[in-house]
């Protein structure tokens, strides 16, 4: 069973720093790639990171800002979140990608599964 647990994130004040965290369970390392997306209220869920082979890729609103890395437990992925602003308010979700792999990274169809979401809010 394919499990993706979040943790972390809370409410901040503008321009400080939050980190998320996913653990993944159930799934061989190696065989997923790790992705991040976030849904403001009244909007679309929409892209943040993907911590692809080699190459992390960014929505350019979070680049410079957001770091996506896998942590040293393999299986786990963190977000680290700094200079944050009242529009990164949203929650957060991470998701894994299992393969065949397309070229539409930051199109959230083509992840398989999902974590449970974690609110992020960013005060002015």
């Amino acid at each position: 069973q394919v499990q993706l647990v979040q943790s972390g994130g809370g409410l901040v004040q503008a321009g400080g720093s939050l980190t998320l965290s996913c653990a993944a369970s159930g799934l061989t390392f190696g065989t997923y790639i790790m992705g991040w997306f976030r849904q403001a209220p009244g909007k679309e869920r929409e892209f943040v990171a993907r911590i692809s082979w080699g190459t992390t890729y960014y929505a350019d609103s979070v680049k410079g800002r957001f770091s996506a890395a896998r942590a040293n437990t393999k299986n786990t992925v963190n977000l680290q979140m700094n200079s944050l602003k009242p529009e990164d308010t949203a929650v957060y979700y991470c998701a894994a990608d299992l393969p065949p792999y397309s070229s539409a990274y930051a199109d959230q169809r083509e992840y398989e599964y999902w974590g449970q979401g974690t609110q992020v809010t960013v005060s002015s």
